[in-house]
């Protein structure tokens, strides 16, 4: 079993910044893909960021490319998103996900764990 936890959510202006973390315990093993994903009300969950085993390989979708920035620790087990110039288009409830896998992947269901969410709210 993995646990995955998200914090670093809140409310901030339009073009601000803000910084997602997810932490990731449990049998993960070296060898799994973290990603990010949010749902805004009304609309489907939807790919953000992922990020390879090695940190070398990073996805992201056209919507945050050049704003938003991934990253992992491996050591300590951890990922994170860097938001910049943030939208009020980004709000959403944001989620971090595992894959148990070699591959970055941008489908939901290829995720195996998920967190709870945490909530990212852009004023305009």
């Amino acid at each position: 079993q993995v646990h995955v936890v998200e914090s670093g959510g809140g409310l901030v202006q339009a073009g601000g910044s803000l910084r997602l973390s997810c932490a990731a315990s449990g049998r993960t093993g070296s060898i799994y893909t973290m990603g990010w994903f949010r749902q805004a009300p009304g609309k489907e969950r939807e790919f953000v960021a992922a990020i390879d085993w090695s940190g070398d390989r990073t996805d992201y979708a056209d919507s945050v490319k050049g704003r938003f920035t991934i990253s992992r620790d491996n050591a300590r087990n951890t990922a994170s998103l860097q938001m910049n110039s943030l939208k009020p288009e980004d709000t959403a409830v944001y989620y971090c996900a595992v894959d148990l896998s070699l591959r970055i992947a941008t489908i939901a269901l290829e995720y195996d764990y998920w967190g709870q969410g945490t909530q990212v709210t852009v004023s305009s």
